[in-house]
């Protein structure tokens, strides 16, 4: 529980970051660590709240508390034991994950929550540093074959799991490296990709196989995979993007979020990219509001653009939140990104009517002003304000609007897994199963566009369920 007056003594101290005028000059992760000392002081502030509301706030159920306490008292070992025991990786959700715990902190109802993220990466920060962290080979070895299929979050967390149960585990993943989204959705001044480097390295080491350049659906169809394997699990992201079908939306210079971030996450790894699609001197446009609308505007910002805008169709959310109202859950305010802060123009109720251009190139875009109102049944719903119409030049236009479902031609169309009613492959939290024998399905496969904490969740439960699949029984965690 940390120290027993420490949320009374001790202020919330949240780490502090480059000036953005020097991080727009590189794809390097900014953020500054607090000393250890400091990082003591903040898991002192942890209360003994009685509930500990941050553990159900939190997706795969970190044992929050506890690690706060080992972290005060400086038994930092410990602290990640109990960290590792819920959570594969730790320093991709220290990193990346928004911290619906925080919000679920008792100490958030009328302070400032505990700085339970920061001092999750600190945890296993500092193992790396030490050395603490080790592979750790099945003692024994099941002859059993699982296929996963998508090296993402939830993908790798299966994967190690049932690496650590004793199978035998591929992973297959389409592109080049490993990593799924984290690897190519993610920029690196977020997360650097020698984190999932590193992991690779364990499991490799802890047996699992890793088949990059493997489309699977594509390169090795669906019924074959299922001949040659005792299981096939089933992670891809929840790649099919929502368009905008607006006129003008041909135009050269209008491009999907997913088009253009990986080709600079891909030239920071070293690669050549041809045709590369840069905010260089350009007036970029941004539409959707969320973190990978977000991740274009840093993203072009480092590449050096005109400006920025960044547009949304729902109404500016409140400075603070009512708390009263929505502890503990995750809530629904004006939040502020980092790359936000290094130079971006934010717009609220803004819908796109139309791109224009000349040429076959894009050179301004056309939208309207909404007004957010109550119907009938109570549900909000937009209205174009009359006169509102408004024209901006615009040289690129990212859209970032968020993901419908996996993509079903190839693979899932070839294996006939059933659908749920938004086109992710159906199964439940429990079997994880999907209507197919043999044939499991976690994370944004089946649940769509999500967290990676969220994923990681899912991995390991749907490790569990293929282990119990396999051998009629599992010791592995839920």
């Amino acid at each position: 529980m940390g120290k027993i007056t420490g949320f009374m003594e001790i202020l919330r101290q949240d780490p502090p970051s480059a000036p953005p005028t020097e991080r727009i000059q590189h794809y390097r992760e900014f953020t500054l660590d607090l000393s250890l000392q400091e990082i003591s002081q903040q898991g002192a502030r942890c209360m003994d709240c009685g509930i500990p509301f941050c553990q159900t706030g939190c997706p795969v159920n970190n044992i929050i508390p506890d690690w706060n306490d080992l972290t005060y008292r400086g038994q930092w070992r410990e602290a990640l034991e109990k960290l590792h025991s819920t959570n594969n990786f730790p320093e991709f959700t220290g990193r990346i994950c928004p911290a619906p715990c925080e919000s679920a902190c008792v100490l958030n109802i009328n302070n400032d929550a505990v700085t339970i993220k920061n001092i999750e990466h600190t945890i296993v920060d500092k193992g790396w540093s030490e050395g603490w962290i080790h592979p750790q080979p099945a003692p024994r070895k099941t002859g059993k074959r699982v296929a996963v299929v998508g090296s993402g979050p939830a993908g790798l967390a299966a994967a190690q799991q049932l690496a650590r149960a004793g199978h035998q585990v591929v992973v297959f993943e389409k592109n080049d490296r490993i990593g799924g989204l984290m690897r190519y959705g993610i920029p690196d001044f977020k997360m650097e990709k020698h984190l999932i480097d590193r992991r690779m390295d364990q499991m490799r080491a802890e047996g699992v196989e890793f088949r990059p350049n493997t489309h699977v659906g594509v390169h090795l169809d669906g019924p074959t995979i299922l001949q040659e394997f005792d299981a096939l699990l089933l992670t891809g992201g929840s790649e099919q993007p929502r368009d905008l079908a607006v006129p003008g939306r041909e135009l050269h210079g209008v491009h999907f979020a997913l088009s253009f971030l990986p080709q600079q996450n891909r030239r920071n790894a070293g690669d050549t990219v041809i045709d590369q699609i840069s905010a260089e001197g350009k007036q970029v446009v941004v539409i959707g509001g969320g973190d990978t609308g977000s991740d274009c505007v840093g993203t072009s910002i480092r590449q050096g653009a005109r400006s920025v805008t960044q547009f949304e169709l729902l109404p500016r959310p409140p400075e603070r939140e009512n708390k009263s109202l929505v502890w503990p859950q995750y809530p629904m305010k004006l939040r502020t990104s980092s790359s936000q802060e290094e130079g971006c123009t934010r717009d609220w109720s803004v819908a796109t009517k139309a791109f224009r251009g000349s040429h076959g190139k894009l050179e301004s875009l056309l939208a309207v002003r909404l007004e957010w109102k109550k119907n009938a049944q109570g549900q909000m719903t937009m209205h174009e304000v009359p006169g509102s119409e408004f024209e901006i030049p615009a040289d690129l236009v990212l859209l970032a609007m968020g993901y419908l479902h996996p993509i079903h031609a190839g693979l899932l169309e070839q294996l006939g897994v059933a659908l749920d009613g938004r086109g992710n492959v159906q199964a439940n939290t429990e079997q994880y199963q999907t209507s197919v024998p043999k044939v499991f399905a976690a994370g944004d496969m089946r649940r769509g566009q999500s967290l990676v904490v969220w994923a990681i969740r899912e991995g390991r439960q749907a490790a569990r369920a293929v282990d119990e699949f396999l051998m009629g029984h599992s010791v592995l965690p839920r």
